[in-house]
């Protein structure tokens, strides 16, 4: 295996992990920030109980992503050194923002909401949760800032053989940054709703905490239920912006080789054959291609040939279709996976409305558990959609993936910080499972001295665990 491959294989497993974390410290924290309003507004201990209860839950995904988020920086110096020496006037500014801003931020108002309740007043500890929450989200907009630059460059101009920023308002309201923060949004509150719904879903199986379950799962379905619509709505949006933007990415999504012709049909599965560069076979659906791409049952979308042409007069000679079969199956286990969720958020809310969730719909409940891990599917595949169907390019149409690469790593180095950081990744996210497994048997109520009382975890005096 030579270096270029390991280091981007060691770079998306890190980013793969640490996308668990990220969506779900951000979902947390909001849902959080929800409790505990309901728990001022109606002064029922309940909604206090529930903040405490999931609250406990993010802390221990924020510590563990923090982590790896460490470990994912390190590797811009580590193994794309080149990367960073041309674009780190432009790429850093977002990600130093990040550090010094949000996540100071959210550092700051976790400590004060964990050791604020019944030391601060209401308001104040409520507006130090809403704070991390503002914290998390913002954190997610500088991150995208950077990312948005490579997938389309603006705010920059060439100097001395780097690329340097000339406009920080052009790189903050970049287009693609306007279409995939709110999609990232939706998806982290997609992830928390499903974990909420979830355990819920088997706490309500085990008959225990009823009433506090109820009203978690309650939450966790509504929000779901809007946060996958937004999902939809989001990722509409930036299929019309792939299409101009990056019409290879969008042509590679939808197996596209030749020219779509007028209307285009959207292929829901094909047979794709890289060596000849075509499809074997394939279920199409007439008109819907057209109405993702432009709002309307007409209009063509190009194929990957025709782009690879005008790369070509563009670039130079050189490959510039990207490894089509990851991009265009990653694309549909995204959509399916989404798709699944407004189903089951739709069905099980309903049937929640009609109170026949907890009596009856033993089978229903019992597949909201399992879905706990569809956010993470969709979330996984589309990134990787979204990244693999850039290649080559590290930076779209201004550096290729190769020449961002460290000139002075070896494929045995790389190797080595690829199996140790996996090792490591790993043990995190068990000891993640661990804990959070550990917390959730325990409920939002424990025995002490065989009575029955609120779970502070906040409190080592109760037996809490932080």
């Amino acid at each position: 295996m030579d270096e270029l491959l390991l280091g981007r294989l060691q770079f998306g497993i890190t980013t793969v992990y640490h996308f668990i974390f990220v969506p779900l410290s951000i979902g947390l924290a909001f849902f959080v920030a929800v409790m505990e309003t309901l728990y001022v507004m109606k002064k029922q201990e309940v909604y206090k109980n529930m903040a405490k209860f999931w609250g406990k839950l993010f802390l221990i995904v924020f510590a563990v992503g923090v982590v790896t988020g460490i470990i994912q920086e390190f590797q811009f110096g580590m193994n794309w050194s080149d990367y960073s020496r041309f674009v780190g006037d432009v790429f850093g500014a977002p990600l130093a923002i990040e550090a010094l801003l949000a996540f100071f931020l959210e550092s700051t108002f976790i400590g004060l909401w964990i050791f604020g309740w019944n030391r601060l007043s209401k308001g104040v500890h409520l507006l130090c949760i809403w704070l991390v929450s503002f914290g998390t989200a913002i954190s997610a907009l500088w991150i995208l800032a950077a990312n948005s630059f490579m997938q389309n460059p603006v705010g920059y101009q060439i100097a001395n053989g780097r690329a340097e920023m000339n406009d920080f308002f052009a790189v903050i309201t970049n287009p693609k940054l306007l279409v995939a923060y709110p999609h990232t949004l939706f998806a982290s509150l997609c992830t928390a709703a499903f974990l909420i719904a979830g355990v819920s879903a088997w706490k309500l199986i085990k008959k225990q905490d009823v009433d506090f379950f109820k009203r978690s799962m309650n939450l966790g379905l509504i929000f779901g239920l809007i946060a996958t619509v937004g999902l939809a709505f989001s990722g509409h949006s930036q299929s019309q912006y792939l299409v101009e933007a990056q019409p290879m990415k969008m042509a590679a999504a939808e197996g596209l080789w030749e020219d779509s012709g007028d209307p285009a049909p959207w292929t829901v599965i094909a047979g794709i054959d890289t060596e000849n560069r075509e499809n074997k076979w394939s279920i199409d659906i007439p008109y819907l291609l057209s109405y993702l791409s432009y709002n309307e049952f007409s209009g063509e979308v190009k194929g990957m040939n025709t782009i690879q042409a005008e790369y070509e007069q563009l670039y130079g000679e050189g490959d510039y279709t990207p490894p089509v079969k990851t991009t265009f199956w990653s694309f549909r286990i995204m959509v399916a996976a989404g798709g699944l969720m407004i189903l089951f958020s739709l069905i099980a809310l309903i049937l929640q409305w009609r109170s026949k969730l907890v009596d009856s719909a033993r089978f229903l409940k019992y597949a909201l558990v399992p879905s706990i891990l569809l956010p993470h599917i969709a979330n996984a595949s589309g990134w990787i959609m979204s990244e693999m169907g850039r290649q080559p390019w590290i930076v779209q149409g201004l550096m290729t993936t190769e020449s961002g690469l460290s000139p002075n790593v070896t494929a045995n180095e790389i190797l080595f910080s690829l199996i140790a950081f996996s090792l490591i990744f790993t043990l995190l996210l068990a000891a993640m499972v661990f804990l959070m497994v550990k917390a959730i048997k325990q409920g939002p109520y424990e025995k002490i001295k065989g009575d029955v009382t609120a779970s502070d975890p906040f409190d080592a005096k109760a037996g809490g665990a932080y």
